[in-house]
């Protein structure tokens, strides 16, 4: 066989960088069932019809089709999925006779997208997302709830501090109304791509692909060019907004849930959410809040958590299924602090005990012994070969198994050392357990490491 290419966009982890991204999806998951969310899992295509109906998606979906397949195959037309929101809309029409309301759901699972991989874009990778879906209605005080999760769930990660920036889409949708603007989707496509092009290019594309004036483009420019920072008055983004001197039914009511949303946040989070009217998010679904998430000192990473509000996830004649969902990007996330060694594991795999073989035919022995302690919940594993002692340990040393088992003689339990101090010590394998910090891989902040 050749020597394999690479392909980018689509990542794979050595083992103590997996250890890193299972510890990051573990913590997520343990926050989010500690709020109540239950775990679902979504098959990974869906048609293209309804892919396509969700925003500017139309050149990154990856159809699915057999190598071997005619006109009348049966897979023609169907995608994978990219993201997670338009297969909750699928399931919950699907499943809305057995699902109990508001149904609370969390989904960590692969998705695909075709766009050129750069830093923090993949054409393959995970997420973990929440969402609250509710039966005709769905409470405003969901929008806070789902945005204090994700702070929380980020926050139990070796990560820098979170800034959680938010808007609401009637705000943007209004503004862009009141300015005489009818092409609202194309309002918020453009200015969407603000933190990408520049204001610059924002512009042109307003005034070419929008058909707004100049005077019309500086003046969405400026409205998204409107921030607040954490524990600044609620109400200081909706002021400066009403300062420009648009106004329109739409825009008065996104500014009443926007200062909610932030007064709520602060009295929950302080420090952490602020208004930041550019952001848009490009999907259509999106009918209320929205937010995008960055890690301080990170910002170019871009915005690592996402998500917002939609009145209408599916419908079902007049039977409407409102929802609010929020989105961890996992492997963005643990690609960029991995990439700048922000973070490590403590070692490159789960076992924490080496049983070292003296001699090949006291191997059934050493498996007893490992069979032991495993039962005990101890990671162990077996030396490979029944080499010099010396050798044993330094394979351990490489693996980074901090405890080498030396069985004794005749059968007797032996002794046990941690290679890192050199103290051994005898030990029963009944009873003798390593210390918690040992027994499962931990994962740190770099700086956080003891020199």
């Amino acid at each position: 066989m050749s020597r394999p290419r690479p392909l980018s966009g689509f990542p794979e982890l050595l083992p103590a960088d997996r250890l890193v991204e299972q510890t990051v999806i573990d913590r997520l998951r343990r926050t989010f069932e500690l709020h109540g969310f239950g775990s679902v899992r979504t098959r990974a295509v869906e048609p293209v019809d309804v892919l396509l109906g969700k925003g500017e998606t139309d050149k990154e979906i990856y159809l699915l089709r057999r190598l071997q397949a005619d006109e009348t195959d049966a897979g023609a037309g169907l995608g994978l999925h990219f993201d997670l929101t338009v297969p909750l809309a699928r399931y919950v029409l699907e499943n809305a006779g057995r699902l109990s309301f508001p149904f609370r759901r969390y989904q960590i699972q692969q998705v695909w997208r075709g766009e050129r991989p750069q830093e923090g874009r993949f054409r393959e990778f995970t997420q973990a997302d929440i969402d609250v879906v509710g039966d005709g209605t769905l409470p405003f005080h969901h929008d806070v709830e789902v945005a204090l999760v994700a702070a929380e769930a980020l926050s139990s990660l070796p990560v820098p501090p979170i800034r959680m920036r938010v808007n609401n889409r009637k705000v943007a949708e209004g503004f862009a109304l009141g300015l005489g603007l009818a092409d609202v989707a194309g309002v918020l496509r453009a200015v969407d791509k603000l933190d990408k092009v520049g204001a610059g290019a924002v512009a042109a594309e307003l005034e070419t692909s929008v058909g707004a004036s100049p005077t019309q483009a500086r003046t969405y420019l400026a409205f998204a060019g409107i921030r607040t920072e954490p524990g600044s008055a609620p109400d200081s983004a909706a002021v400066a907004v009403r300062a420009l001197g648009v106004e329109h039914p739409r825009l008065s009511e996104g500014l009443d849930e926007l200062t909610a949303v932030i007064t709520a946040a602060d009295e929950h989070v302080p420090g952490v959410l602020g208004a930041d009217l550019s952001v848009a998010r490009g999907l259509d679904y999106y009918t209320g809040t929205v937010y995008e998430t960055h890690l301080q000192g990170l910002e170019s990473l871009g915005s690592v958590c996402s998500g917002g509000r939609y009145d209408e996830l599916a419908r079902d004649g007049d039977r409407v299924f409102p929802g609010v969902g929020i989105s961890v990007g996992v492997t963005r996330l643990v690609a960029g602090l991995l990439g700048r060694g922000l973070v490590r594991a403590q070692r490159s795999v789960p076992t924490c005990v080496l049983v070292a073989v003296p001699e090949e035919g006291r191997r059934v022995a050493c498996d007893r012994l490992a069979t032991g302690l495993r039962r005990r919940g101890i990671p162990t594993e077996v030396s490979p070969t029944a080499a010099r002692y010396g050798k044993q340990i330094r394979y351990a040393d490489r693996r980074g198994i901090p405890y080498v088992w030396f069985p004794g003689p005749d059968g007797t339990p032996g002794e046990v050392k941690d290679i890192r101090s050199g103290r051994q010590q005898a030990a029963d394998p009944g009873t003798w357990a390593p210390p918690a910090e040992d027994l499962t891989v931990a994962v740190r902040a770099v700086e956080e490491e003891t020199p």
